[in-house]
Parts: structure tokens; sequence; C-alpha cells
């Protein structure tokens, strides 16, 4: 089987039914109010030139001889001088600490897996607890760091913690 292009196909029997667009007329009106237009601001350009007062034209001339004019340097307003002279009171208080914090990293059932958070945050550098607790569901294993002054310095810590992937703790106040 031949393969046709029918994308290039014209088809066939159609007529051609659209007709050229009408050529507009040349805008005469136009061109004529545009002439006027130019050759008037023409005329008045050349009648200001031949018809000026000559001495109207001189008085209008810049001056032929430069004054020279000092500038003066800029001198500091009054209110600067005070300010420098003057001495602020600022009232300072304590920021109250909400007392010392604690950061528990984990919570297990068996002491070995306690014993493995404690090895990798050691391998971070801090020093943890292993905390035994026995409660209503069992004994529990905590592995704690801290008492910290500040929260400020649980977060810095917290934050040495995540660069070595341990990601689940969270700080408590010290109770």
């Amino acid at each position: 089987m031949a393969q046709h292009d029918y994308i290039n196909k014209k088809p066939a029997g159609r007529k051609n039914t659209k007709q050229a667009p009408a050529k507009k007329p040349f805008p005469i009106l136009l061109v004529v109010i545009t002439v006027l237009l130019v050759g008037g601001f023409a005329y008045g350009l050349w009648f200001i030139k031949n018809n000026a007062d000559p001495e109207l034209v001189e008085q209008q001339a810049p001056p032929k001889t430069a004054e020279k004019v000092e500038i003066a340097k800029p001198r500091a307003p009054k209110f600067i001088e005070e300010i420098k002279e003057h001495e602020i009171q600022v009232e300072v208080r304590e920021i109250e600490q909400k007392g010392p914090y604690v950061m528990q990293c984990g919570s297990f059932r068996t002491h070995a897996q306690a014993e493995t958070l404690k090895a990798k945050i050691a391998f971070a550098g801090l020093i943890s607890e292993i905390k035994k607790t026995t409660g209503t569901n069992g004994v529990w294993y905590k592995v704690r760091l801290g008492p910290y002054k500040t929260k400020r310095q649980a977060e810095s810590d917290k934050n040495k913690l995540k660069r070595v992937h341990v990601v689940s703790c969270g700080i408590w106040g010290w109770t």
C-alpha cells in the first residue's frame, strides 16, 4: 500500500469563497491636515525669528561674566551636639530562669537497647545516663542527658545529637 501525504494534499472540489479584502482609499484629508500643521509650525518659527525685538533679546541673554560663588560648608545641627553629651538611663531586668532542664532521648524495654543509644550519644561527645523506672506497665530504661541550667544549653546539645542522627530527644523541666 502506498503512503499518502494527507497534510500537503489540497482538498478536491472546494471552491475559494473568500473575497480579497477591499483596498482602503488613500487618506487624502489626513495628508492635507498634516501638511497644513507642519507648514503652520514652520511659518510660526520663521515669524518669531524675523520679528523679534533686538532689545528684548539682549535682556534675555545670559550674563557674560561669571561670578565666583562660595559654597559654604555645612555645619552640624545643634541637636547633634546635644546627643553627644546626652546620657541614656536603661533599666536592666534579669530574665527569670524556669529551672533546670533534662533531655530524654529514649525509653526502652531492654537495657541493651538503652546502652546502644547511650553509645551513639557518647560518639557525639556527650555524656548520658540510663535511669531504670518501674511503672504500672513494666520496667523502662530511660536515656537522659543533663541537668542543664538553661534551655539554650539543652537545645545546643540537641542540635549536636541531630548531626549524628539521634532525633528523638525531648527537653523537659527537671523534677
